[in-house]
């Protein structure tokens, strides 16, 4: 009977095709965890869609690649950084204006910070002051991901304590948010203590951002003085030869370029 025929060539689907719903139902179901997480995950003013996209292309191994030493090269098409409008550790308004034509290392964090902050700001410092004369091209820069606390007078309070010349940056928590999506920074408050302080969970990279106000290198933590100021000398050493950014970084930092 024909319709018994087809009823049974039904029940029997090959193996094939049995295989493809599989793997067509377990990617819908990977991508929708994919999107919570995004969605969970992302950091204050960094839209849903481009939150998941970074995860899709961190997952796909489409990102930044973390070095085991010295810095990484941005990839193609990847571009951080960027315009801000925040205030200093005076008080004073600033925009990316007044950084214009020279260097800046930068860091993100908090003042509360117990142990990772004062870490990497201290690898800044150290960094510059291996470079020499060099190192007065480069501001050393620290952005506070937790602006309700980090006040203008708390700011010049704490850079003061790593580098004379590092400019503590605070705003309201919108500008804090816009300047964080700009360099794709994570943060939010971790957990509350009983007497009501709390910390703050952030990521943790060093950004060495050239004259143009663009990211040209990421610092993995825990980055070795040393290995921070030969990359930096390379990239200042770059742009004064006019060799452009990607054009041999991966000689400066110890490893081919990649793309997060």
């Amino acid at each position: 009977m024909p319709g018994l025929a087809a009823r049974q060539r039904r029940a029997y689907l090959p193996p094939m095709l049995v295989a493809i719903r599989i793997f067509a139902l377990l990617l819908l179901v990977s991508l929708g965890g994919l999107w919570a997480y995004a969605w969970v995950t992302r950091a204050p003013g960094e839209g849903l869609a481009e939150a998941f996209a970074t995860r899709l292309s961190r997952l796909m191994g489409g990102e930044v690649p973390i070095p085991s030493a010295g810095g990484a090269q941005l990839a193609q098409g990847l571009t951080l950084g960027g315009a801000f409008s925040l205030v200093d550790e005076t008080g004073r308004a600033v925009t990316e204006r007044d950084f214009a034509d020279r260097w800046m290392l930068v860091y993100f964090g908090f003042t509360y910070c117990p142990d990772v902050c004062p870490t990497e700001l201290g690898t800044m410092a150290a960094a510059l002051d291996a470079l020499g004369p060099a190192g007065e091209q480069v501001v050393p820069v620290f952005i506070t991901i937790d602006p309700e606390r980090d006040t203008p007078p708390a700011m010049a309070d704490y850079v003061a304590r790593f580098h004379p010349r590092m400019r503590g940056l605070t705003g309201t928590p919108e500008q804090i948010a816009e300047v964080a999506r700009r360099y794709r920074v994570y943060y939010a408050r971790a957990r509350r203590a009983e007497a009501g302080d709390y910390l703050m969970d952030h990521s943790s990279f060093i950004y060495l951002v050239g004259p143009d106000g663009k990211v040209r290198t990421l610092f993995r933590p825990d980055t070795a003085p040393d290995a921070m100021a030969a990359t930096i000398a390379s990239q200042v050493r770059d742009r004064r030869t006019g060799i452009m950014p990607g054009r041999g970084d991966a000689a400066a930092t110890g490893h081919a370029p990649a793309p997060g």
